[in-house]
């Protein structure tokens, strides 16, 4: 299952929680404040790519030979 984000729009909480991709859109209740009126949060995706060196945190881009570097 996913990992989203959600937030409380009564206490500010940011929280994550695991929920199956067709319950994302529903309201869950804050952990801090118990409120419903939350909503999930636009999540960032973290990407990198591994060289022979080791992994960097620098995004990927195609090279003129239609491969990654």
């Amino acid at each position: 299952m996913p990992l989203y984000d959600y937030q409380c729009k009564e206490c500010g909480e940011v929280f994550e929680l695991m929920v199956r991709f067709s319950e994302s859109n529903q309201t869950h209740v804050c952990p801090k404040c118990e409120s419903k009126n939350t909503q999930r949060k636009l999540s960032v995706v973290a990407s990198f790519t591994v060289s022979s060196s080791g992994a960097s945190n620098s995004a990927s881009s195609c090279n003129s030979s239609g491969g990654y570097t």
